[in-house]
């Protein structure tokens, strides 16, 4: 990540600021106002006594169909990857294109999208490997794996997942997003890297299968009234916001599919500075799901994988007669 190094100074300048505040943004939608305790839906998770707020799902997901035209075309049930998917209703501007040689062939970015004042980035790739997907909630959530590609990563936990998936499909709308196979709030801890300090998130994350072998992974910060979620053992730090975040993958061909990962992260920094440095790093993460998906990573992957699903043994709600 060389051209971090030529903004060092202003870096130093910055970290060293008191003054530093967020913009002003408009108020989120996701989740339900707080004085709206009627609007509210819970559902209990596996550690015992805590309960996490719902989101409205119909606001989250036309949140993500809005900026990934592939997650549109995937709900859709559409065939062909990005071959499929419908014009951008968007003004976006392109940061790069390429031949794919780095895993990712298109970036694009809306400056300023819902008015929550950081931009929304979007990566666009294509990949050479079995049609396995979970390995990009794996590059995300495993600590030791995520190490391989993101030098900032502290912690990776998630604390609350939920109990049962089945009353969460229920309250998405049987079938309407898919089967929602994994869901609950994790915590993310950076560290300071280069100059930028190191900052925490509480995000709600969950994963859709959908009937025609495509899955869509996702996420969204919880609300400040969910702090008392954040692990009482440590400090507490500069939380940053993942206001929204979506990958979507859907097949191509026998060993062929399209990825396209969208996020809008506000890192509590200036944007001109810390959007070049996520680029670089989701770029990092898709040189590595290029190496994990072509060598011997992807079968242990699958093996420990086949290990979990026959203990878990879970059947989707939509199998259910």
């Amino acid at each position: 990540m060389k051209f971090c190094l030529s903004y060092s100074a202003v870096l130093f300048w910055l970290a060293a600021c008191d003054g530093f505040s967020a913009p002003a943004t408009t108020t989120r939608s996701i989740f339900a106002p707080p004085t709206s305790f009627a609007e509210q839906r819970t559902t209990p998770t596996k550690t015992e006594g805590v309960e996490i707020e719902l989101p409205n799902f119909d606001v989250l997901f036309d949140q993500i169909q809005q900026v990934s035209p592939l997650a549109q075309a995937a709900f859709q049930l559409r065939d062909g990857g990005f071959a499929s998917v419908s014009p951008d209703s968007l003004d976006w501007t392109s940061l790069s294109q390429n031949d794919n040689e780095e895993g990712v062939f298109q970036i694009d970015k809306i400056d300023d999208f819902r008015g929550l004042g950081c931009p929304m980035i979007r990566f666009r790739a294509k990949m050479e490997g079995p049609l396995v997907y979970e390995p990009f909630a794996y590059f995300i959530q495993d600590l030791e794996t995520r190490r391989k590609w993101d030098p900032s990563i502290a912690v990776v936990e998630e604390p609350y997942p939920v109990k049962d998936l089945d009353s969460v499909n229920l309250a998405m709308g049987v079938g309407k997003y898919g089967d929602c196979s994994r869901l609950g709030v994790g915590y993310v801890r950076t560290k300071k890297y280069l100059a930028v300090p190191g900052r925490e998130h509480l995000t709600l994350c969950g994963m859709q299968d959908l009937a025609n072998g495509g899955k869509i992974m996702w996420g969204t910060e919880m609300e400040d009234r969910h702090n008392h979620l954040l692990p009482e053992d440590l400090k507490r730090t500069v939380r940053a916001k993942s206001h929204l975040f979506s990958t979507t993958c859907v097949p191509t061909g026998p060993n062929t599919f399209d990825v396209e990962y969208c996020l809008q992260m506000y890192a509590n920094f200036p944007n001109w500075i810390s959007s070049p440095v996520l680029v670089e790093v989701v770029k990092n993460m898709f040189r590595y799901a290029k190496t994990f998906y072509g060598g011997d990573d992807i079968v242990k992957f699958m093996e420990r994988s086949a290990q979990v699903d026959q203990m878990q043994d879970r059947n989707s709600i939509l199998m259910t007669p």
